[in-house]
């Protein structure tokens, strides 16, 4: 098995998740630290007993970018999209999508603001399994 399918069956539960609705991180048995993205070995102690984790999927968006130009032509999302890096409010990090508002644009995001997970819909998620986020007043 080469590293890219190794990989990828790592993020297998998180895509799986996904499609049902919900936001999961790993979990380190040995240490209880909640990782993310996942790994074999937990980077705190470096335990491999590790789970998955349901998170509640509030945050605080620390950054974001909204990409209004065309990505190499493997990448099949067209612009603009908008992209963030959000830390749960139960401790990691993660980047994900970002909807729009209801006028189209994510001029209603702020750096260090809320931000709740609202996920897209499964044939979305089956395409690119991303974690989505939306401002509260909009979930």
């Amino acid at each position: 098995m080469s590293y890219i399918e190794n990989s990828e069956q790592l993020t297998v539960p998180f895509g799986e998740a996904l499609a049902r609705g919900e936001l999961i991180v790993q979990k380190c048995n040995s240490c209880g630290d909640l990782i993310m993205y996942p790994k074999y070995r937990c980077p705190s102690c470096f335990g491999n007993d590790l789970d998955w984790h349901a998170v509640s999927g509030r945050g605080q968006l620390l950054t974001y970018t909204v990409l209004r130009f065309g990505a190499p032509t493997s990448f099949d999302v067209e612009p603009p999209y908008a992209i963030g890096i959000v830390r749960l409010d139960e401790g990691p990090q993660l980047t994900g999508r970002l909807h729009p508002g209801p006028d189209g644009t994510w001029d209603h995001f702020r750096c260090d603001e809320p931000v709740v997970f609202a996920p897209a819909d499964a044939a979305e998620v089956a395409q690119r399994p991303a974690a989505w986020f939306a401002a509260p007043q909009e979930s």
